[in-house]
């Protein structure tokens, strides 16, 4: 039986998190009903991470497995039809190996995290960043972020109901930059504890204050003690921006 991979975007605004929840709108469902809506099929979607409710992505991977042997572009297109009118767009189909999992396979997952720093309320961006009206000093979290980098015990940013056997993850990218308004913060690693990236931004952002220096973020990390976390960031400032393989 063929199987494919699928590249999907979506704004997480209206969802209830990525996973099928029983009578909750959420990703995956809306995905699966898609499938079954042009194949007849029933078809599990299994995805590279399970954002939760108000996180977006420009990027999640997803695996199905279909009877019928369906052309990559017919099974974009066809999904797309019965996506709408959900903020979710399949970008990109292609047919890969019976081993291929889209959360198995993949060797790095990569976020973004949006901060909009400045007294105005947001119009166009509302539920797409986070606005922070005091000023942040962006270099001073890039190099906090720094401290953050290799493996560790990352308890400090983990939330209280991860399910992760192991606290410990090896952090491969930090690094946080301004263009104008704007505030980036871009993650990477193989895998991430539930609510880690949302949990360092918000610590990050009390170093961008002044009220932390770099040291005292890497204390907080040694620490590894979920009470000496920053306020956790909103979920409306993060996307899962890429997955890679291979």
């Amino acid at each position: 039986m063929p199987r494919y991979k699928l590249t999907i975007e979506y704004d997480g605004t209206p969802f209830a998190g990525w996973q099928i929840q029983a009578n909750l709108p959420t990703v995956q469902g809306v995905l699966a009903a898609a499938v079954a809506g042009f194949s007849g099929e029933t078809a599990h979607v299994s995805g590279a991470g399970r954002t939760d409710a108000g996180v977006h992505a420009t990027g999640q991977v997803a695996h199905i497995q279909l009877t019928r042997d369906w052309r990559p572009d017919q099974v974009r297109d066809a999904m797309t039809a019965h996506l709408r009118p959900h903020p979710v767009a399949v970008v990109a189909v292609e047919k890969v190996a019976d081993d291929f999992d889209a959360r198995f396979s993949a060797t790095k997952r990569h976020y973004v995290y949006r901060i909009i720093n400045r007294r105005p309320d947001l119009s166009l961006e509302r539920d797409r960043a986070w606005r922070v009206p005091q000023k942040l000093d962006a270099a001073a979290m890039h190099e906090g972020a720094q401290r953050l980098l290799g493996k560790h015990d990352f308890t400090t940013f983990r939330a209280a109901e991860c399910q992760a056997a192991s606290p410990d993850k090896t952090l491969d990218q930090l690094d946080v930059s301004r263009l104008g308004d704007e505030i980036r913060v871009e993650t990477s690693a193989r895998s991430f504890l539930h609510h880690q990236v949302r949990s360092m931004v918000g610590s990050l952002i009390r170093v961008g204050e002044g009220r932390w220096s770099p040291d005292d973020l890497a204390d907080a990390l040694a620490a590894a003690d979920r009470r000496r976390c920053g306020p956790m960031a909103p979920a409306c400032g993060l996307y899962l921006a890429a997955v890679s393989y291979g």
